[in-house]
């Protein structure tokens, strides 16, 4: 083991961090190791009726040290502490955060460690609709069109609409802010030892596809653009950056503190970050124009293109193209659905509601079995929902659903939108509405397969990696159906980490390209799904009536947020 060289893919998710210890030389897990934010876990600084969603950087550093300690240990301890050549961060985005003049987050300084406006602004909160919707007007300003490479629309989502939310709201926070930082950014600054929020290195993944920047604007837009949106934001691109990383480029080196806290060398190589999806994407071996579907709970959907291929090309309604966000040298593009997962939690959580809240009032059970009962089901419901929808035949007149729980990501960026079911009657059950709403996201998922073709993107085929891709056949042979086309699985059950284990082994040197990194630690994949030629017709016209209901849907949301302007 001592001659084998290892590398670390940490790979940050919604819910919890996890850390795999991978053999450079096969891909192959040697030790995995996952920890829950507990804060998170608890429901600490989140407001879901408002969509403020925020995690605190404690949790990120906690969940750093002992899912790495816990790997090495797991893989044989000191013994195998010198062959560990290199670690690479992964993180959901846009998850962006104030820090103060030494790149620290200023949660973890005094007086700011219960404030949420002072911690991470997770992906998919969207308090700030508002800024989002005035970034889209302001844009049209300009003849320069600032919005071009990100498909047009800015998104809640987003750096500079979370970074403008929350100069508003916060005066505390506002003059105690120096920059504005991704999470994929602040990990590999942390564990290089950076002091100089200034020197923070940034990433090319997280800057073009969700803060403006672009080669064609020889970096971000410039400041009058910002200035004239609010003057809060006036200097404020000189807070923060100009040149951009790729992730086959190191950050530096484990610091000293970072080494002796974990048990490694000062010579371990810390690369550039980058988000999930994309260091995923990698993980899973993509190919250009095969489309890599990150679905959990929410998906993430990556493309790449050959650059000279993309030249006068801009796809409309996308979350971005960047060159080299995802492959030096290649375009990648990212598309995605607000709530996929999070769609089938919200209804496990509906027809929970007696369990979560009824059985520990039980007089007929003591409180050691209503827990288990409790748990118990909570593993059942989804895989029994998912067995018996199987069962229903499509047909025109089932339940229809919309799958804008969260707002929409793609194609054409509304975090106002709602979901909707329609069709429902006295015999609409459980198993039924499930399916509609599995039937709703897979529809969402064609809307942007459909929208890359449109704008002369080919998409040859899908990979299906993440969560729900490895343990839900009903979903993913309902997804093979609705878009007619085959779905392949990867072998490796954490890929987004094995995707950042392949750029820790590039910035490491042990392979000089992420492409042969991608050959060397791949795996292939172990399933395939492929579509039933017997229900495409129905199904094309079950998404006609999904469109016409998404348009009905849409258009009562824009009557009621002009009414609500019209009567501030």
């Amino acid at each position: 083991m001592n001659k084998t060289q290892l590398v670390i893919g940490v790979d940050y998710g919604s819910d919890s961090v996890r850390s795999v210890l991978v053999n450079t030389a096969n891909g192959q897990e040697i030790a995995s190791s996952v920890y829950e934010y507990p804060r998170w876990r608890d429901g600490l600084f989140c407001e879901p009726g408002i969509n403020q969603f925020r995690q605190h950087p404690q949790d990120y550093i906690d969940g750093l040290e002992a899912t790495i300690k816990d790997c090495i240990v797991q893989a044989g301890g000191s013994s195998i502490v010198n062959s560990i050549k290199g670690i690479s961060v992964d993180t959901t985005g846009s998850t962006p955060v104030a820090v103060d003049d030494s790149g620290t987050p200023l949660a973890l300084t005094s007086g700011f460690e219960n404030n949420p406006n002072a911690m991470f602004v997770l992906w998919k909160d969207h308090t700030a609709v508002k800024e989002a919707a005035e970034i889209n007007a302001h844009a049209a300003l300009f003849d320069i069109n600032y919005l071009q490479y990100v498909g047009g629309i800015y998104s809640s989502e987003w750096f500079w609409a979370k970074l403008l939310h929350v100069l508003r709201v916060d005066e505390t926070v506002r003059n105690a802010t120096a920059s504005w930082v991704e999470h994929c950014d602040w990990i590999p600054f942390l564990l290089t030892g950076g002091t100089d929020a200034k020197a923070i290195k940034r990433g090319r993944c997280s800057a073009g596809h969700k803060a403006l920047w672009a080669e064609e604007f020889d970096g971000l837009p410039p400041d009058e653009f910002f200035s004239a949106l609010d003057p809060l934001l006036k200097g404020f691109t000189q807070k923060l950056y100009k040149d951009t990383y790729t992730a086959d480029q190191p950050a530096g080196t484990l610091s000293p503190e970072w080494a002796q806290r974990l048990g490694l060398s000062t010579e371990v190589v810390v690369g550039t970050g980058a988000f999930d999806a994309h260091m995923g994407a990698v993980g899973g071996q993509i190919e250009p124009y095969y489309l890599s579907k990150v679905m959990g709970t929410s998906t993430c959907d990556i493309l790449v293109a050959p650059t000279a291929n993309m030249q006068g090309k801009l796809v409309r309604g996308i979350c971005g193209q960047v060159n080299g966000s995802v492959i030096p040298g290649m375009v990648g593009l990212e598309a995605g659905q607000s709530a996929f997962g999070d769609t089938y939690a919200w209804f496990k959580s509906i027809i929970s509601w007696p369990i979560n809240h009824l059985l520990s009032k039980s007089t007929t059970i003591d409180e050691d079995t209503a827990r288990a009962l409790k748990a118990e089901l909570s593993d059942l419901i989804i895989p029994e929902l998912s067995a018996q929808a199987a069962l229903i035949p499509v047909d025109e007149l089932n339940e229809l659903a919309v799958d804008w729980l969260n707002g929409r990501r793609t194609p054409d960026a509304n975090q106002e939108l709602k979901g909707a079911i329609t069709g429902l009657s006295l015999g609409s059950n459980a198993p039924r509405i499930f399916r509609s709403l599995v039937e709703a996201t897979c529809f969402g998922a064609k809307s942007i397969v459909d929208r890359f073709v449109a704008e002369g993107i080919p998409v040859k085929g899908i990979i299906g990696i993440g969560g729900v891709a490895k343990k839900s056949p009903f979903v993913m042979q309902m997804m093979a159906d609705v878009l007619g086309m085959p779905i392949r699985i990867h072998q490796f059950k954490h890929t987004c980490a094995l995707g950042a284990a392949m750029f820790a082994a590039v910035v490491a040197g042990i392979y000089p390209t992420v492409e042969e990194a991608m050959t060397a630690m791949g795996g292939g994949f172990n399933e395939e799904y492929n579509p039933n030629a017997g229900l495409t017709a129905i199904y094309n016209k079950r998404y006609e009536q999904y469109q016409h209901l998404g348009e009905f849907v849409a258009g009562q949301t824009g009557k009621t947020i002009a009414a609500e302007l019209q009567n501030s």
